[in-house]
């Protein structure tokens, strides 16, 4: 599937300078297309508002039934500082800037024994 197919198209645009971002809500209409990738509607935003894709963190998106139109929200850090400061670490782990450290399960549950 071809990406030029889907149109990316924002509203609620805001600029958030406390936060040193860009805020908004995303559509995406792929008519006829399965629901678009993350990846590519931050390429997309990218180009939209020229900046690069790293500093782009898309999520919340939601496909309306029936399929053809998606929305989300998005926001653009203006320095992938700031967005490792401001962005929850499970954000920032999907993007692989952060690497979540977990013991195994069995580790925690008797962990948490001995602690009683």
């Amino acid at each position: 599937v071809k990406m030029s197919e889907a149109t990316v198209r924002t509203r609620k645009f805001m600029t958030n300078r406390l936060l040193a971002r860009k805020q908004m809500v995303v559509d995406v209409l792929h008519p006829g297309a399965p629901t678009v990738k993350k990846t590519e509607v931050r390429e997309k935003l990218a180009r939209m508002y020229k900046t690069t894709p790293d500093t782009i963190f898309c999520f919340g998106f939601k496909t309306n039934f029936g399929g053809g139109k998606t929305s989300g929200f998005a926001l653009i850090y203006d320095s992938l500082d700031h967005a490792k400061k401001f962005e929850p670490k499970y954000r920032l782990a999907r993007h692989g800037l952060l690497e979540i450290k977990r013991a195994g399960r069995k580790q925690r549950k008797e962990r948490k024994n001995r602690q009683k």
